[in-house]
């Protein structure tokens, strides 16, 4: 019999509240399945199994705050049907009464009787599982929009069912789907906020306490890499364009090739350097505050791999739907300030990471190139590391590889090279 325990999603996460179970007792699930939702003082996340068994208990209710590391459900090993238990649901709730009073806000339950399990595994925000839940409405029979099925989606569908109105895009008013995840009653939006925000500051002042953070900063000149970057964009259609970003962000994950001293974790009075680079990306998320989710083996995807899974991890950040590997196995992060930021950022370090890169708003600066003045676009880059695994001498090479790479943008168009310069 193995436990299976409510997980660390980020070094700033010391407890989670468990939002809805997608799985029962004698399901049968698969390493990778998702098999619960959990609210961090982040973000809801989909939170993975990492074997393979059969469900026996559930030992904790939606709606619990439990500690990390504490048992949320039993699971034997293997899938055979002896080993299956009796269908049990923790403290089910007795039969709604015809007018139902909705359930309080995030606390989501499993899936009715009568209603397809198969629901659990379709891509919906866990502000519309609980509005199917109160409307007795299946998953499995709802049209989404842009892949993920939303409030507007499930009340569109039950007023189908009802014979109210068609199910078509305009028959009701898109409801709004929240910035953040929903919330027990008792713990209004401004407080969610509040303890995003004080999550965020305990870790940052644990980084500034415990890592011995050096700054360096070098600007790099952008004419080359974005004007290779509008001739390849030109005749795509908008969809399917690569921003900037996406060229700043494969240049960081191809220089750990010659960086590994950059890319890993500090532990137990200890560096660990990853054989993966799994790129953390900084997002600001709607209703204020910050998250770092990441992309695994990002060295290893070509261009227009990176942009599409950048687009997607920003949507789902912002739409709560983010999974658990993807909140714990960063092993660098990288913050860009986008159009709309200052010129420049000095960013602190995600522990147990040991280093973080910055990009400023791209400018227009007088430069000299070839003894001539001209003004070129211009990016910021900095880096804060960890002086108890890298100096000074080591980051100026990191960024200036960064620089190399941007220069030849066609080195960035495919997966990991063999080509790497000598550091």
């Amino acid at each position: 019999m193995a436990e299976f325990r409510m997980p660390s999603l980020g070094a700033d996460m010391t407890e989670g509240t468990l939002l809805e179970w997608l799985v029962h007792p004698g399901d049968v699930v698969h390493r990778g399945d998702i098999v619960a939702v959990v609210d961090t003082a982040k973000s809801a996340i989909d939170v993975e199994v990492f074997q393979d068994g059969t469900v026996m208990k559930l030992l904790v209710e939606p709606g619990a705050t439990v500690p990390v590391g504490e048992p949320l459900a039993l699971l034997a090993d293997g899938d055979s049907p002896g080993s299956r238990p009796p269908v049990t649901e923790p403290a089910p709730s007795p039969e709604p009464p015809p007018s139902p009073e909705p359930p309080p806000a995030g606390r989501t339950a499993a899936a009715p009787h009568g209603t397809s399990h198969d629901a659990a595994h379709i891509p919906a925000s866990p502000f519309a599982r609980r509005r199917a839940t109160e409307l007795g409405i299946d998953l499995t029979q709802v049209a989404g929009h842009g892949g993920v099925i939303s409030v507007a989606d499930v009340e569109r569908a039950a007023l189908a069912r009802n014979g109210e109105g068609p199910a078509s895009t305009d028959a009701v008013p898109a409801a709004p789907e929240p910035v953040v995840p929903a919330l027990p009653a008792d713990k209004p939006r401004s407080s969610h906020a509040a303890a995003m925000r004080e999550a965020i500051a305990a870790l940052m002042a644990r980084s500034k306490r415990e890592i011995p953070h050096y700054y360096l900063t070098l600007d790099i000149d952008l004419e080359v890499p974005l004007g290779w970057l509008a001739d390849r964009n030109a005749g795509r259609p908008v969809a399917e364009r690569v921003l900037p970003a996406a060229l700043l962000l494969a240049a960081v994950a191809r220089a750990l090739h010659d960086f590994p001293d950059m890319n890993g974790s500090f532990a137990d009075g200890a560096y660990h350097p990853s054989p993966n680079v799994n790129l953390g990306v900084a997002i600001a998320l709607r209703g204020g505050g910050l998250i770092a989710p990441g992309i695994p083996d990002a060295d290893q995807l070509d261009l227009d791999t990176l942009m599409a899974r950048m687009k997607d991890l920003v949507a789902r950040a912002r739409g709560g739907r983010l999974r658990a590997s993807e909140m714990s196995d960063s092993t660098i992060t990288v913050t860009s300030l986008g159009e709309q930021g200052a010129e420049s950022v000095l960013g602190v370090i995600y522990p147990p990471q040991v280093a973080l890169v910055g990009f400023g708003r791209i400018v227009e600066r007088p430069v000299a190139v070839d003894g001539m003045l001209a003004v070129r676009p211009v990016v910021t880059a900095t880096l804060a590391a960890d002086h108890r695994v890298s100096d000074g001498h080591r980051g100026g090479l990191f960024l200036t590889r960064i620089a190399e790479l941007l220069s030849d943008p066609e080195t960035l168009m495919g997966g990991s090279h063999d080509a790497r310069d000598q550091s």
